[in-house]
């Protein structure tokens, strides 16, 4: 994805060389990885036009290369990849790669925008209003007289204003 971004898109036989070089991935596996990255990359813009609304001062062009590259494979793969059934898989995926191959204060960043994505694809349901307990109702009951071991003293009527 890396290089797809640094050559805009136009040599994609770059990725491909060299996941040829990369003997320990099956041929399945190499090509997974090329079709995820094409993926990615054919969505750029969808992930760049978010994380632009989520963070203005800090445009896709502003970001670091590799932090840009792994927030555009986050999108994909918790919007429309084989992962998006499990977006916490993919962002702490995401940002284990960020704090190996990131700067100190990438990690954070990206955790951020990821949240928000998240949050954004996973909303949480909002209770029905019948369903919300009056406070009333979850009150602790005051106990008997019988209940407990001290013995209440009850002022008559006049001695509680202080009459008798």
């Amino acid at each position: 994805l890396y290089q797809l971004d640094a050559h805009q898109g136009a040599q994609p036989e770059i990725v491909s060389q060299w996941l040829a070089t990369c003997e320990d991935l099956s041929e399945e596996a190499r090509a997974k990885v090329y079709r995820l990255a094409l993926d990615a990359f054919a969505n750029r813009r969808a992930a760049d036009d978010e994380f632009t609304k989520l963070a203005p001062t800090w445009p896709a062009y502003r970001q670091p290369a590799v932090d840009r590259a792994l927030l555009r494979l986050a999108h994909y793969e918790m919007t429309k990849g084989e992962h998006k059934d499990q977006p916490r898989l993919v962002m702490n995926d995401i940002i284990e790669l960020c704090k190996q191959f990131s700067t100190d204060k990438s990690p954070g960043f990206v955790n951020g925008l990821l949240d928000k994505v998240y949050k954004r694809i996973n909303p949480q349901p909002v209770a029905p209003v019948a369903a919300i307990v009056p406070v009333a109702a979850t009150a602790p009951a005051v106990p008997d007289a019988a209940e407990t071991s001290e013995t209440t003293v009850v002022p008559e009527r006049g001695e509680e204003l202080g009459e008798g």
